[in-house]
């Protein structure tokens, strides 16, 4: 395809997609979309493109990524995601440009199964509980006839079970080309693939590994990419700050010890030297976590230093740290396990000094706890910087896509914290028609949010809306706390069944909810994005309050005394902005669909009450909006009636 020819046509009324896809139809929206994706390709230039739900960004994005005759490496938010524009995505649309090109699909080495630790695992003959053994056995049997290896083609086998960690490897324990199954390895299999392809499938997690810390192993296949496509890219801010950090974990330091126990099994005389040492470090980390005890679960780091028995334990994990490295140092000539552990000594060693030590004024020093761990970490303050770095070594197009990126219309928060000082931006409307299937509910007489009854007196005003609608909602809460409460106060007071979030995997709870017909789903953060039921299963989302970022974050806080002393107010340059894109994720789980119809449910008083409520409303779709519950009851008995 030549470059002055037309996707937007090929996505029109006269296309192909038209013509060869059922239930396709041509949207002005997408077909926009599609060439200013196309211009910003053939010119390696930046996007910004907010897409209103209905859109049809994917094709948008896939058309002229297939026919650019780039290589193009596309990444989506999640793993789920990733799969559905590998297997149901690019083969339509591959099919309809009849084009003849390599696809590839590729994710973190801790989805694809590891057959040297299968192997390790099947013969330690370890005592495993009944529903363990039958796991392994399930494994062992799709181990024989799987192509990729990817954990995700075993349903049966689910994805929080203990074998996964014992069963696939991670960068530190992979024995690379030493391993005795290399020239079988789903990994190796994966990259050669996606080193050959012409576009290739990632997730964010996976892209930012690679260029921001070179760790997932696989840089040689990036660089050669014309341009990178981000879908879902809100979430690339706050999963750039988790990759430009300097992180450490009880939990690297306990398998350290363990692998370095482990690996004395077979190198005689080993164990006499690093027994001492490892104990030593595996107590150190008890000890550390046990003087963080009293601390708040994540804090800013002159916390743990302002604590004496805490500095004291953070000294002594570093003094046995140290004699572990120097132990290992001296064995690691004799295997390749040990060569190993040395490096990752080392690794730990010097990242736990630098957060220990540096004060930069760059960096925000936090820590995090966990029930039985803790985790330390340094984050940069400005993520800016690194991010136009990575960016200018690609020399590629980047395009970033998502239904939530703009505040009242401006790109100008996202912008910033990417870093992006001149991009080209795109606004397109969802073809829905709100103004008909929406209708948008402010509850009146509601207190202040932080009124101690404030659950209880939202659940008050969620029932009759519940009962017009016959179940059928989304109650999407802003804390697991008020999720709780709110559990326990309908759980004898409505007639649908309850789906409360941590009670079931949540592919399951969906599922079940879908299934339900009149289910009510309770969910917290990870439900108010990504989660898709169109159709009458799903007619009210209520939201409790504006999801404002929890103040007790550390690297927040630190942010938003950096905005202050740069002259600007974080609360309308920073904490409002982020609130806003969050709101826009939980709404845009309402209408999926042209045939869906719904109220969207806003119980927080302050979107009327302040000023900066005006924000929020403006960033919504359009859609009628009422504080009389009689107008929720007609919506759904379908009687004609215009909100005021």
């Amino acid at each position: 395809m030549t470059d002055h020819e037309d996707v937007a046509a090929l996505l029109g009324t006269e296309g192909p997609f038209a013509r060869e896809l059922p239930n396709f139809a041509p949207r002005a929206a997408q077909q926009s979309m599609a060439r200013a994706v196309q211009h910003a390709i053939a010119e390696r230039e930046t996007l910004i493109a907010e897409a209103g739900t209905g859109t049809g960004k994917t094709f948008a994005y896939l058309v002229p990524a297939l026919l650019s005759g780039e290589r193009v490496i596309v990444s989506t938010g999640t793993k789920a995601l990733q799969d559905q524009l590998y297997f149901r995505d690019l083969p339509r649309v591959k099919s309809v440009l009849d084009a003849r090109l390599k696809m590839a699909l590729l994710k973190g080495r801790s989805n694809y199964l590891c057959l040297y630790r299968l192997d390790q695992t099947v013969r330690e003959g370890s005592t495993f509980d009944r529903t363990q053994a039958s796991q392994l056995a399930a494994i062992r049997t799709w181990s024989a006839r799987t192509r990729r290896g990817d954990r995700a083609e075993l349903a049966e086998v689910p994805e929080e079970s203990p074998l996964w960690p014992r069963v696939t490897s991670t960068p530190e324990n992979c024995l690379g080309v030493e391993c005795p199954f290399y020239d079988d390895c789903h990994v190796v299999k994966a990259r050669r693939d996606a080193q050959e392809a012409d576009l290739v499938v990632v997730n964010h997690h996976l892209l930012f590994a690679d260029l921001a810390l070179k760790q997932e192993g696989f840089g040689e296949i990036l660089p050669g990419a014309s341009a990178f496509i981000l879908d879902e890219a809100h979430q690339v801010p706050e999963l750039a700050g988790q990759f430009f950090s300097q992180s450490i974990s009880a939990r690297q330091l306990s398998d350290l010890a363990q692998d370095s126990l482990t690996e004395c099994n077979g190198v005689t005389g080993a164990i006499g030297l690093v027994l001492e040492p490892a104990e030593a470090v595996q107590d150190a980390v008890r000890r550390l976590r046990l003087a963080m005890d009293a601390l708040p679960e994540r804090g800013p780091f002159h916390q743990l230093e302002a604590r004496r028995e805490i500095g004291d334990a953070l000294h002594d994990l570093r003094e046995v740290l140290a004699a572990l490295t120097d132990v290992l140092a001296s064995q690691a000539e004799r295997s390749r396990g040990f060569a190993n552990a040395h490096e990752r000594a080392a690794l730990i060693s010097e990242r736990l000094d630098r957060i220990a030590e540096r004060d930069s004024e760059r960096d925000v020093r936090w820590y995090e706890l966990f029930p039985r761990g803790f985790a330390l970490h340094a984050t940069p303050l400005d993520l800016a910087a690194p991010l136009r770095a990575m960016r200018e070594q690609t020399q590629a197009a980047w395009i970033y896509t998502s239904a939530t990126l703009s505040v009242s219309s401006s790109f100008d928060h996202f912008a910033r914290q990417l870093g992006l000082d001149d991009p080209q931006t795109l606004q397109v409307e969802s073809p829905f028609d709100y103004a008909k299937q929406a209708l948008c509910y402010l509850p009146a007489g509601l207190p202040d949010p932080s009124a101690r009854d404030y659950t209880d007196r939202v659940i008050e005003a969620v029932l009759p809306v519940l009962h017009a609608s016959h179940g059928r909602a989304f109650l999407l809460f802003t804390s697991h706390r008020a999720l709780r409460r709110a559990a326990e106060l309908l759980q004898d007071r409505v007639p649908w069944p309850l789906f409360v979030q941590g009670s079931a995997p949540r592919h399951r709870l969906l599922e079940e909810f879908r299934q339900s017909g009149h289910g009510v789903l309770l969910g917290a953060a990870s439900f108010w994005e990504g989660v898709d039921v169109a159709g009458e299963a799903l007619s009210v989302v209520v939201i409790d309050k504006l999801p404002f970022a929890s103040p007790d974050d550390p690297v927040l806080q630190a942010r938003l005394e950096a905005l202050e002393q740069a002259g600007i107010n974080p609360f309308m340059g920073w904490q409002v902005p982020s609130a806003v894109i969050a709101l826009k994720q939980g709404a845009g789980r309402l209408i999926r669909d042209v045939h869906d119809r719904g109220v969207l449910m806003l119980c927080d008083p302050r979107l009327t009450t302040k000023g900066y409520g005006r924000l929020f409303l403006n960033s919504l779709p359009a859609m009628p909006r009422t504080k009389d519950l009689e107008q929720v009851r007609a919506f759904f008995s379908d009687e004609v009636s215009t909100p005021a």
